[in-house]
C-alpha cells in the first residue's frame, strides 16, 4: 500500500533547522555582532548628542543608556532562545503563531523595511566613497574636478556619485551573498577594525593637547542634582531612545541566534551589548569633546558642537586623518547594513517564495531595489516624507515580537513541531485556517494600531520612543487571552 505523501513546499535549504554541528557562534561572535550595530555614524552621533547637546546630567544619560541596553538584552534573549533551540530563522518561527501564509505576508514586512533602509544606507555609504575618490583625484590634479563632465547632475547625482554608488552596490552584493559563515567573518573583522580606528582617532585627539582635551572631557562630569526627581523623565526618555535604536534588530535576531552553540553563549554574548555601549560611549564622547575644544582653539569660536564624525574630520583639514577615518566609516557602515538590513531581508524574502528563492537570488532582489532606492533617495524619496511610512511599517515589529513570545512561551510551552513548520498539509499543527491563524493576525493588527498611533496621532507622539514596547505588550496579552485553552 502506498504511503500518503506529506507536502513540504515550504522547505528551503536556507530555512531548514541548523544542524547542531554548524552552530558555531559563541559569545565573542555576538560581541562583534552587537559592536557592528553600535559602530555606525548614526550611533556615534546619537550617543554623543545625548551626552553633550541636550543639557542632561551625564550620569542620567549613562544610566539611561544602560537601562535601554538591558531591555534590548532581555528581549533579545527571549526572542533568540526558540531560534537557538530549534535552529530556525525569524520568518519560519513566525509560522507557529501566524500560520504559514500569515508568516509569509507579515514576515515580508521585515524584508520591505530592510530593503528600503539598505538602499538609504547604501546611498550614504557611497557618499563616503565619493569623498575618498575626490581626495584621490584632487591630490593628483587639483583642476581635474572642474571639468564640465563633473557639473552635470541627474537625480542629484553626478558621474562620480553614480560610479561610487555602482561600486558600493556591487561590492555589498558580492560580499553579503556568500552565506552566514562568511558573513560572520565580515562582522568579526568589522567590529575589531572599527574599534581600532576609534582608538586611533581617540589618540590623535588626546595627544594633540593632553592637558586641554583631558580637562574638556572631565568637565562634563557633574554629580549635581543627579538624584533630583526631575531627572526621572529624561532617564526613561534616554532609555526609550536607545531601545528604539536597537529595536529593529530584536524581531529578526533569530536569524543570527540560530547559529549560536547554546543558550549560555547566547545570554553571555547578548550581555556584551552593554559592554559595547560603555566602550563606544567613552570613545565617542571623548573624541567629540576633545575635537570641540581643539577646533575652538583653531577657529577662535565654533558655534556648535560637531557630533558627526565626517563633520569633525572635515574641520581638522588633515588629508591623512580624513582618509583613515573615512575608511573606518565605510567598514562600519557596510557591516551595519549587512546585519541590520541585508541578512534579515534575505531570510524574509526566501520565506515568501521558499520554492523559488535562495540566499543568492534573494540577494540580487535586495540589491536591485536597494540600488533604485539609493538613486532616487536624494531627489525624490527624501523629499516626500517616506520615512514616516517606513516607521509605520516598522510599527509591526513590536506586535510581531509579542505574538511570537506569547505563542512560544505561554501557548506552546517552548515546544515546536519542526516537521509541521514546513508542511502545508491540512493535518499540520500550524495549518490553522488555510495557513492563517486568525487569532494571531487579530492580535498583531490590534498591537499595530496602538504602536502606529504614536506616529500619526499628534497627542501620542510623546510616546513614540515606547511604540515598540506598547505594540509588543498589547499583542502579547491579546494573543494569550485569545489562544489559551
Amino acid at each position: 500500500m502506498n504511503q500518503p505523501k506529506v507536502k513540504y513546499s515550504l522547505s528551503n535549504w536556507d530555512l531548514v533547522s541548523v544542524n547542531p554541528n554548524y552552530k558555531k557562534w559563541d559569545w565573542k561572535n555576538l560581541f562583534c555582532f552587537w559592536a557592528t550595530n553600535v559602530q555606525s555614524v548614526i550611533g556615534f552621533s546619537l550617543i554623543a548628542s545625548l551626552y553633550l547637546m541636550y543639557n542632561l546630567n551625564l550620569f542620567v544619560v549613562f544610566f539611561g543608556i544602560i537601562i535601554g541596553a538591558f531591555f534590548v538584552y532581555l528581549f533579545s534573549n527571549i526572542v533568540g532562545k526558540p531560534s537557538q533551540k530549534f535552529g530556525l530563522p525569524f520568518a519560519v518561527l513566525l509560522r507557529s503563531s501566524l500560520g504559514f501564509n500569515g508568516a509569509k505576508f507579515f514576515g515580508l514586512i521585515r524584508a520591505l523595511v530592510g530593503i528600503f533602509l539598505f538602499g538609504i544606507q547604501t546611498y550614504f555609504l557611497s557618499k563616503f566613497l565619493v569623498y575618498l575618490i575626490r581626495i584621490a583625484i584632487f591630490s593628483i590634479d587639483n583642476s581635474f574636478l572642474q571639468n564640465e563632465i563633473f557639473i552635470y547632475y541627474y537625480f542629484g547625482l553626478n558621474i562620480i556619485d553614480l560610479f561610487a554608488l555602482i561600486v558600493t552596490i556591487i561590492s555589498q552584493t558580492l560580499l553579503f551573498s556568500i552565506g552566514i559563515q562568511n558573513n560572520k567573518k565580515i562582522i568579526n573583522f568589522s567590529a575589531i577594525t572599527v574599534y581600532l580606528g576609534m582608538l586611533i582617532f581617540f589618540f590623535v585627539v588626546f595627544l594633540s593637547d593632553v592637558k586641554i582635551t583631558t580637562k574638556a572631557f572631565t568637565s562634563i562630569f557633574d554629580l549635581d542634582n543627579f538624584l533630583d526627581a526631575r531627572n526621572l523623565a529624561p532617564l526613561f526618555t534616554v532609555a526609550g531612545t536607545i531601545f528604539s535604536f536597537f529595536s529593529i534588530l530584536i524581531i529578526s535576531f533569530g536569524d543570527f541566534s540560530r547559529y549560536v552553540k547554546n543558550e549560555h553563549e547566547l545570554k553571555k554574548g547578548n550581555l556584551s551589548l552593554i559592554f559595547n555601549l560603555i566602550i563606544f560611549s567613552f570613545l565617542s564622547v571623548f573624541i567629540v569633546t576633545g575635537s570641540d575644544v581643539l577646533l575652538n582653539q583653531k577657529f577662535i569660536d565654533i558655534e556648535r558642537i560637531f557630533t558627526n564624525p565626517t563633520d569633525i574630520i572635515g574641520k581638522f583639514d588633515n588629508i591623512q586623518i580624513t582618509i583613515i577615518v573615512l575608511f573606518f566609516i565605510i567598514v562600519a557602515s557596510g557591516s551595519t547594513n549587512l546585519v541590520a538590513n541585508y541578512i534579515p531581508s534575505q531570510y524574509s524574502l526566501i520565506n515568501f517564495i521558499p520554492s523559488k528563492l535562495s540566499l543568492r537570488s534573494a540577494s540580487y532582489i535586495i540589491s536591485f531595489f536597494g540600488f533604485l532606492i539609493a538613486i532616487f533617495w536624494l531627489s525624490i524619496l527624501s523629499q516626500i516624507g517616506i520615512l514616516s511610512f517606513i516607521d509605520t511599517f516598522g510599527a509591526f515589529f513590536g506586535p510581531l515580537f509579542g505574538v511570537i513570545v506569547a505563542d512560544f512561551y505561554l501557548i506552546k510551552n517552548q515546544e515546536l513541531s519542526n516537521k509541521d513548520l514546513y508542511s502545508i498539509d491540512k493535518e499540520s499543527v500550524y495549518y490553522y485556517s488555510g495557513g492563517w491563524h486568525i487569532k494571531g493576525v487579530y492580535s498583531l493588527i490590534l498591537g499595530f494600531i496602538f504602536s502606529a498611533s504614536t506616529i500619526w496621532n499628534t497627542n501620542l507622539m510623546f510616546l513614540q520612543s515606547y511604540a515598540w514596547i506598547i505594540g509588543a505588550f498589547v499583542s502579547w496579552i491579546t494573543y494569550y487571552l485569545l489562544a489559551k485553552k
